[in-house]
């Protein structure tokens, strides 16, 4: 893989990352909600997905989803599942407290986890991108191995650094946001985003 070809790489990973999607959303009302450790969590949740679905593409599950017309449907369909449930607890949530720190009855750790590597990974279209996307950039006159782990930590860490600042960022203007009374607004939006989001990957095709 020439510098060039890399530097185009890094320049579409950019473009892509800093698109807002669903794990932005996640992220972000982790953060208003309850603060920039489980927001943090989320994030580690979400990077670990795209690292499983890296995995699975080379490894094959990304032709099998092209092909195969009952796979991608099913996949779809649990992901959509997902984001809308997601959207509706988001909407129903109560304006968060005051005091985060202090919230009771706040969700272990691993939940937080689970919910970004959940979201991370519930579009199946992201196993078709990173299948197509890939061999674009890699040589193939040269070793696969070492040019998919440069192509997979550049995306990883562009997406960690983006959804960190976003964690972060919120997390500081949360206590402005929450004793000027727009958090609630904040979380019915985001919640009608990841809604309408869901019911968007209901309607993809595999080839869109």
């Amino acid at each position: 893989m020439s510098l060039s070809t890399y530097l185009l790489y890094v320049a579409a990973v950019a473009l892509l990352i800093v698109t807002p999607g669903p794990t932005m959303l996640m992220c972000m009302t982790n953060a208003l909600n309850h603060g920039a450790r489980p927001a943090m969590t989320s994030v580690a949740g979400s990077v670990s997905a795209v690292l499983c679905v890296m995995l699975l593409s080379a490894m094959g599950l990304g032709a099998l989803l092209a092909t195969s017309e009952t796979a991608f449907t099913v996949a779809k369909t649990l992901g959509a599942a997902y984001l809308i449930w997601l959207g509706i607890k988001t909407l129903r949530s109560a304006a968060p407290a005051l005091d985060v720190a202090a919230a009771p009855h706040a969700k272990p750790g691993r939940s937080f986890y689970l919910q970004g590597f959940l979201v991370g990974a519930s579009n199946p279209k992201a196993v078709l991108f990173f299948a197509a996307f890939f061999p674009q950039f890699l040589d193939p006159a040269a070793p696969m191995a070492p040019q998919f782990a440069i192509l997979a930590l550049t995306f990883m860490a562009f997406e960690f650094g983006v959804l960190t600042a976003c964690a972060l960022g919120v997390s500081r203007l949360a206590p402005l946001l929450r004793r000027s009374g727009p958090a609630r607004w904040i979380n019915r939006v985001c919640g009608g985003l990841f809604t309408l989001m869901g019911g968007l990957l209901l309607l993809t095709r595999r080839s869109a």
